[in-house]
């Protein structure tokens, strides 16, 4: 079988480059990238803080970032935001709230897309819209996807035999 004839369980829910789903038609695109805007920080620097007001869309520039929760009274470690990442597509498609806090594991930048913008995109061009809130389903699919695998991966290495579906 040809590599490209292969498909895993992760290619289905495989991130869509940033550029495609930012694709526009050229006013909602000057919209966004009049309103954009660069923001720096520094290593252990914290960007939001979960339950906080989400000012808008984050994407990752240039650095490390690491994602934390509280859940249930438990700390987790939500893994890391890399460049070309989009932070925080729940929040800002949502209720306006961060599920999650991010900071700093490197000095670095990201892009904010504020709210205020997104939604006069969103007025002007609904696919915008559509486009995120498919990218959101993916990066639930692929969360839940990695945590099977790492409770899979525990249960083996407890010597328990696992079925896969």
């Amino acid at each position: 079988m040809l590599p490209e004839a292969r498909s895993g369980p992760m290619d289905a829910v495989a991130a869509r480059p940033l550029a495609e789903l930012l694709a526009c038609p050229p006013e909602t695109g000057d919209l966004l990238a009049a309103s954009a805007k660069s923001i720096e920080f520094d290593s252990s620097e914290v960007v939001f803080h979960q339950s906080g007001i989400c000012l808008g869309l984050y994407v990752v520039v240039a650095g490390l970032w690491m994602r934390r929760a509280e859940r249930l009274e438990k700390r987790l470690n939500l893994g890391p935001a890399r460049t070309g990442d989009l932070v925080e597509l729940s929040a800002a498609l949502g209720d306006g709230r961060h599920t999650y806090t991010l900071t700093a594991q490197t000095p670095g930048s990201l892009l904010l897309l504020p709210r205020e913008a997104l939604d006069r995109a969103f007025e002007s061009y609904p696919p915008l819209r559509m486009r995120l809130l498919e990218e959101l389903a993916r990066e639930v699919s692929r969360g839940y996807f990695v945590s099977c695998m790492n409770r899979a991966s525990k249960y083996r290495k407890a010597g328990v035999e696992v079925q896969q579906t």
